[in-house]
């Protein structure tokens, strides 16, 4: 049963619970990507990503402390459907570079949906006047934003010139 909305505080917790879910599949979909990536680069920007997600899963359950409220997922159904449109290419037969594009592809979009996610939390935090927890929020968001620059340097400079 969905929750009502009554008020922005609802959608800012509802949201809330969406991303905590989402950064979870992350979780479990960045280990698959790096064991299928075959060029060092990816490979290792996959690992280094877990671990910052995993950080900033730490950091979610410090907005709900702040919020006095228990961390609790709520199925993201957009992560999940990223997710599994990105795992084609773990499973795709082909060429390693067309396959490494293909997973830094995916991984820009699940980025994207990423910043939007924590962009709209942030001014969601502010309007609430929860100006710590936006700055929580915001510490996320500059990571997100840095690692989607840090794919398309490797895409654009190595990478995608390969899978040509």
């Amino acid at each position: 049963m969905a929750e009502a909305l009554n008020s922005l505080n609802d959608l800012f917790i509802m949201e809330l619970k969406d991303i905590l879910d989402a950064e979870v599949q992350i979780t479990e979909a960045l280990p698959k990507m790096a064991d299928a990536a075959s060029s060092p680069t990816p490979k290792s920007q996959f690992k280094q990503h877990l671990q910052q997600t995993e950080g900033q899963i730490q950091r979610l359950n410090q907005v709900f402390a702040k919020l006095n409220l228990k961390p609790e997922r709520e199925h993201c159904d957009g992560m999940e459907g990223l997710i599994k449109d990105g795992s084609k290419a773990l499973k795709a037969p082909g060429d390693p570079n067309a396959k490494d594009a293909a997973l830094i592809a995916a991984a820009q979009k699940v980025e994207h949906y990423e910043i939007s996610s924590y962009g709209t939390l942030r001014t969601f935090a502010k309007t609430l006047g929860l100006n710590d927890v936006a700055d929580l929020l915001q510490q996320t968001l500059k990571e997100e934003s840095y690692t989607d620059d840090l794919l398309s340097q490797t895409a654009m400079r190595s990478v995608n010139k390969k899978a040509a």
